[in-house]
């Protein structure tokens, strides 16, 4: 296994990889990885012949009141998970790889990152649309690898892809969850010990939304109401948004639900370490409203 730290060298190895026929699918993560990322790891190794990870936690995609210095890191832990899954390429730049001094060029797509669960994290989708073209123009991958437990980033991703003319495929994997249904994230090793018991509610609220849709249910108000009850339960448990959106354009519903709508939420717990920074997790469902 290779470890790549400047943009260059990436390029000249995709380079060189392209030259023998062989196909790269990339994997960006944030590091502190777990069986979620090691999920999409074993997705592309369907699609491809060398498979890379980026690790490179992004402090554009951070808010001045968020995580970002709290944010796990494992480099060792990392590097020995990708070893063990048969990753062929790490790629970790340093910030200045990304971002040079005085750096003045954003990537943003607009109607989707305003309309999207979450939006309202002032720049959060334009740093990440920002940061995934970096490594795109990078590593020049085939295909590119992402879990749909953010739902809003992988729809803002394509689109980006597709307006920008990327060559490559977007493959998107499924949400790998833990024994109470929580969706793994690096972001659960920070909840305190109450907060991860209680953060079962997060996965346990949109299945009570899902089992009032198939009974019939299509009132955004009274699934609203379902969604809020079952994470009211826990104390610790503060609701960000719980929003029903249509999953292409991720603009929010009426109050009558039809076809293919997304119910996403997040919640946020009291944190274990001493940061005393709030941990923000996320989740979603895809809901099949059709009569």
């Amino acid at each position: 296994m290779r470890i790549v730290r400047i943009t260059k060298e990436l390029q000249e190895l995709s380079d060189q990889e392209r030259e023998l026929g062989r196909k790269i699918a990339l994997v960006p993560t944030m590091g502190a990885l777990h069986s979620g990322h090691l999920s999409l790891v074993e997705l592309g190794k369907q699609y491809a012949d060398s498979l890379w990870v980026s690790i490179f936690v992004n402090p554009t995609q951070f808010g001045p009141t968020e995580d970002f210095d709290s944010y796990p890191r494992t480099w060792e832990a990392d590097v020995a998970a990708c070893e063990a899954a048969g990753v062929d390429v790490i790629f970790a730049p340093t910030r200045d790889q990304l971002y040079p001094d005085s750096a003045q060029t954003w990537v943003d797509v607009a109607d989707l990152s305003q309309n999207a669960p979450g939006g309202s994290r002032v720049g959060h989708f334009r740093g990440v649309t920002t940061v995934v073209s970096k490594l795109f123009i990078a590593a020049k991958p085939h295909f590119a690898i992402f879990g749909e437990k953010d739902f809003q980033q992988l729809t803002i991703v394509k689109r980006m892809v597709l307006d920008l003319g990327f060559d490559l495929e977007v493959v998107a994997g499924a949400t790998v969850r833990e024994e109470d249904g929580l969706a793994l994230s690096s972001r659960n090793s920070r909840l305190s010990v109450d907060s991860r018991i209680q953060a079962g509610v997060v996965p346990a609220a949109l299945e009570a939304v899902e089992g009032k849709v198939l009974k019939g249910e299509r009132s955004k108000v009274n699934l609203l109401e379902t969604a809020r009850h079952e994470i009211e339960a826990a104390p610790l448990a503060s609701i960000e948004y719980i929003k029903f959106c249509d999953p292409g354009t991720l603009s929010e519903v009426s109050n009558k639900l039809s076809g293919q709508v997304l119910v996403s939420v997040a919640i946020s717990f009291p944190a274990g370490d001493p940061s005393g920074e709030p941990v923000r997790l996320i989740d979603n469902r895809l809901l099949n409203c059709t009569e």
